[in-house]
Formats: C-alpha cells, structure tokens, sequence
C-alpha cells in the first residue's frame, strides 16, 4: 500500500516484500515468513556444503540466529526477481536471487562464497548489443583479497 496515494510498482513491490521476509526472520516470526512463500517454494544452492542456510532456517532446521542473514543491499530486477546480498567478515559472502510471481515467493537461489553475474538474455539473437545486458554484479567488499568461484545467471 502505498503512503503517497501512488501505488507501488511491482519491483518496488516484490522489494518490499523481500525486505519484510528478512525483517520477519530477524524478529522470529516464521509464521509471517510463511505467509509471503509459495507452499511449493523451488530452491537452488551452489557453494561449500554445509552452508545452505537460508534453506535451513525457512524449512525450521535452523534457527535465524544460528545465521542472522543482514542484506548489505536489496536490489529489484525487472518485474519478478529480486537480489539480496551480505556478506559477515571474510569467510562468508552470499547472495539470494528471489523470484516472486503475483506478491508470493515462488523461488530462490542461494549462493555462498560464489561472485554472481546477472544478465539478461532472452532477447532475440540478432539483438546483439542488448543480448547479454549485465543487470546485476557481485559487491562484495573483500574480492581483492581472496578468489571466489564466478557464476553467470541468466534470467
């Protein structure tokens, strides 16, 4: 709902309930996280085994504190993805892809200690130039002083 009498757009929308969903976390609410997820939430993870801790904490075998999950920036992408992205010390960088349809989490991608490239492609193939548009790039702040692995999502 909107406070200025103009209605949110939807990666402003889809924003905002990625922010309420780790907000909600933060103060334990798992019964108000749920409620923002689709009861068939798709996941995918790539990083160091052991380190799926979103997962843990939205399914319950974990609890947020074990992890507290602090976005150093929230990012909307188009009309149904949006990107989180923290990192807590040196050891541990991750990023959240959510995919949101219709106001509901319906996906998300973990990545732990993995640089992410965002890029759009599903433009025609003689649209070269726009072709492979990078939409979003990893931030993290200590990439100069350690390697990590480098993914590219295409959305």
């Amino acid at each position: 709902m909107a406070t200025n009498g103009i209605e949110p757009t939807m990666p402003e929308s889809n924003k905002a309930t990625v922010e309420a969903l780790y907000a909600k976390l933060a103060l334990g609410h798992s019964d108000l996280v749920a409620k923002l997820l689709a009861s068939d939430l798709e996941w995918w993870f790539h990083g160091p085994p052991g380190c799926q801790h979103m997962m843990r904490v939205l399914t319950g075998k974990s609890d947020y504190s074990a992890f507290p999950f602090h976005p150093r920036s929230i990012t909307a992408i188009g009309d149904g993805y949006v990107i989180a992205e923290g990192w807590e010390g040196a050891q541990a960088y991750w990023v959240h892809v959510w995919t949101l349809k219709n106001g509901v989490i319906t996906q998300l991608r973990e990545y732990f200690n993995t640089w992410l490239t965002v890029r759009e492609v599903s433009l025609p193939r003689w649209e070269v130039v726009r072709a492979n548009q990078t939409l979003w790039q990893s931030q993290v702040g200590d990439r100069f002083d350690r390697s990590l692995p480098g993914l590219l999502l295409a959305i």
